[in-house]
């Protein structure tokens, strides 16, 4: 533990244990540490100060490590009285997510000399984990460090970014370095002061991230979008580890909420998180201050920049945890804390608009967007006032969805007011007629107003219109946004269909673009669009939404959450012939799988059962057919409901009595069409009817675990 973490109270490791057992319906203390136990060195230490860029690693001293947890072997370390500490009396919160698991096992891929007894070793692709070494006869108390780092710099030379381990060797045969209590995000691994080449079989990495599962896959027939949505995926796993997402699991480790506003809906759509959202999203209401206020990050060890976008996180993150996975315990439980945030808000909003609140010992600078690329001036002050009332807009918007969701009506109401009032004035200060342009007409300060409803609809075509032109002739066709305006403009292309605009800006080899990231070597996305620093960034991860909802064509419902109705709607970019996507939801999998045959489309589609989507038909579509039956083209959407109280299967539950004996019988059977299944269910009925004379049925009818269980009783 180190003070400068999330309020320690004591530099060094604490221990505060119990056992207590029931006797007699009363709980009895079988023991608990005090003064009178004993400790030990561990043989591990930790080097680093828990900074940013400072986070060191472990010292592992393989002279005092123990053989094993054995007695015997315990009773050869050198154990003393216990140092009791008084710790204030402080408020705990429970982790309320899944541990941290290893999910992977790489080798090394190479080994480079670079100077005697100094070796490159390059694990193939960055990731976040643990390094384990085998370790060769060496002296008792030789000295091994290894440092780590995400990249090489375009010299090719190792780019130290204060991530190190040191080894003392025990001097004995069969030793090696694992990581226990630090963890580091790497490719490379500079090894000094080994006098030998360590063989790539000697060294793992052990990729360790939170044990969620992965919930969507896409496949298209565009290598490139592959490339990109795989580099978008696997970055989640490095970032999203013990209960919440970091900006970078390495130089900062800190979980902003730009960051995680930025990429939560891509990160939902991705993995099934709640656990680790309600873990997250519980730092943060640990966080608030006095009068509403909030960090730009939770947890919160120290002050961290960012924005209103930052601490809005707090508002957005329980809204989208609940559309996504229908869990409303994130809006019932911080709904009050939420509005305490707007209260925070009120205090400094001037003439109706938010304006520059001060920096705190836990907070400081005010941005609108963060890291856009070259010739972006996203720190113009009007631009940092648009996205910023834009995304006010936005959170009173998901105010009002969580009032009247909680059936509070009025509340609603007054959230709905004030917005509208909001987007008014957003309207009249920023939008500057003569250009046709909001703020600086960024493609971010042009796509906001559009999404949160600032723009009149009577000069809505003209800033689309704008928002297009001036990406061709400003930027080249580039995309031109930082980490709050790429989830933005994904969203923005998404419900404004725009998207060849979109696919043309995906497919740019230089920079600014993702291609650009994977010509360059990258295998995570970075922290800048040039590469500097981080090459395992949560910084322009939002755009991963685009390849479900758009190319997909899969969108959710918010009036009926956790995909309960959904939309099938695919934007095919001219240049993809086919496309296949799948998406678990609390019913079952979804799946959309669309070709290109000339100039028939073939879209197969899987509802699962106790959902209802509506499939759209495209705009240009002369006629077309559902399960081979020819469907009027008048109609522009099609009505898939499996909304019927059978889920994914039945058990049927026999039980016979013959001579004497009793017998049961379970039949698990699939659940595809109500016909089906009541013909099914008769079949079984008539054929132990011969056998048994009478029969009764029981249907026990299961909403919430997905299934009904038919008892069918015969005697």
């Amino acid at each position: 533990y180190k003070t400068t973490t999330f309020g320690a109270a004591y530099e060094g490791p604490l221990v505060k244990a119990e056992l207590d057992v029931l006797r007699n319906g009363k709980w009895e203390v079988v023991t608990k540490t005090d003064g009178l136990w004993y400790g030990c060195e561990s043989g591990y230490s930790d080097t680093g100060t828990w900074r940013a860029l400072q986070f060191g690693g472990e010292r592992v001293d393989g002279r005092i490590l123990p053989r094993d947890l054995s007695t015997q072997a315990l009773d050869k370390m050198e154990w003393i009285p216990v140092v009791k500490v008084n710790v204030p009396d402080h408020i705990t919160s429970p982790q309320m997510c899944e541990v941290n698991k290893i999910h992977q096992i790489l080798p090394a891929v190479s080994v480079k000399k670079l100077a005697e007894g100094l070796w490159l070793v390059d694990m193939g692709k960055v990731q976040t984990g643990w390094f384990e070494m085998q370790m060769p006869i060496l002296p008792a108390g030789h000295e091994v460090i290894m440092e780590y780092s995400d990249n090489l710099t375009k010299d090719g030379e190792f780019d130290k970014q204060g991530e190190s381990d040191i080894y003392i060797s025990g001097g004995k045969q069969g030793e090696y370095f694992r990581n226990k209590f630090n963890h580091h995000a790497f490719r490379y691994v500079r090894i000094s002061n080994l006098p030998q080449k360590p063989e790539t079989g000697a060294m793992k990495s052990l990729q360790i991230y939170g044990d969620y599962k992965q919930t969507a896959t896409f496949e298209c027939s565009d290598a490139d979008l592959n490339a990109i949505h795989q580099m978008i995926q696997y970055t989640m796993k490095c970032l999203t580890f013990s209960g919440y997402m970091v900006d970078c699991p390495h130089l900062e480790r800190a979980g902003y909420g730009g960051d995680g506003n930025s990429s939560t809906m891509s990160l939902q759509t991705m993995y099934d998180v709640a656990p680790t959202f309600e873990n997250w999203v519980q730092t943060w209401g640990d966080s608030m201050r006095e009068g509403g206020s909030l960090p730009h990050v939770g947890p919160n060890p120290g002050t961290g920049g960012g924005g209103p976008y930052w601490c809005g996180f707090f508002v957005q993150a329980p809204w989208r945890t609940y559309v996504n996975y229908n869990d409303p315990r994130l809006i019932e439980k911080y709904y009050s804390q939420m509005k305490e945030w707007f209260k925070y808000v009120d205090k400094y909003t001037v003439d109706g608009l938010l304006k520059r609140w001060p920096d705190t010992k836990y907070r400081d600078w005010y941005l609108g967007d963060w890291l856009a690329p070259m010739g972006v001036d996203a720190g113009n002050q009007a631009s940092v006032d648009l996205v910023s009332n834009c995304f006010i807009s936005e959170c009173l918007s998901t105010m009002y969805k969580t009032a009247l969701t909680l059936g509070n009506k009025e509340e609603a109401e007054e959230f709905a007011i004030r917005r509208e009032k909001l987007n008014k004035l957003i309207h009249q200060t920023f939008y500057r007629a003569d250009e046709g342009i909001y703020s600086t007409g960024s493609q971010l300060d042009m796509c906001y107003p559009m999404l949160v409803g600032v723009v009149p609809d009577s000069l809505y075509n003209k800033v689309k219109e704008n928002v297009v032109t001036m990406t061709e002739e400003k930027y080249k066709g580039h995309i031109a946004v930082g980490l709050v305006g790429v989830p933005i403009l994904t969203e923005w292309a998404v419900r404004n269909k725009q998207v060849d605009f979109f696919y043309q800006m995906m497919k740019k080899r230089d920079y600014p673009g993702y291609l650009y990231m994977i010509d360059h070597g990258a295998t995570a996305t970075w922290e800048y669009w040039s590469g500097e620093r981080s090459r395992v960034h949560n910084c322009y991860n939002g755009i991963g939404t685009w390849f479900y909802q758009a190319v997909g064509g899969i969108r959710l419902d918010e009036a009926k959450p956790g995909y309960r109705h959904f939309y099938v709607d695919p934007q095919i970019p001219n240049g993809v012939t086919w496309a296949k996507v799948t998406k678990e939801s609390p019913y079952g999998t979804i799946a959309v799988n669309w070709e290109l045959q000339g100039k028939q489309l073939n879209l197969q589609l899987i509802v699962p059962a106790g959902t209802t989507a509506t499939v759209c038909i495209p705009n240009n579509a002369v006629s077309y057919k559902m399960n081979e039956k020819k469907m009027s083209v008048k109609k522009q959407t099609v009505e898939v409901d499996t909304s019927l109280p059978f889920r994914k299967h039945i058990v049927i539950r026999i039980r016979l009595r013959f001579v004497g004996w009793l017998f049961l019988f379970d039949y698990s059977i699939p659940v595809v069409y109500y016909n089906q299944i009541k013909a099914t269910i008769s079949l079984y009925i008539v054929k132990r009817k011969y056998i048994c004379g009478w029969i009764l049925m029981v249907a026990l009818f299961s909403e919430r675990y997905g299934y009904i269980k038919v008892i069918v009783i015969t005697g």
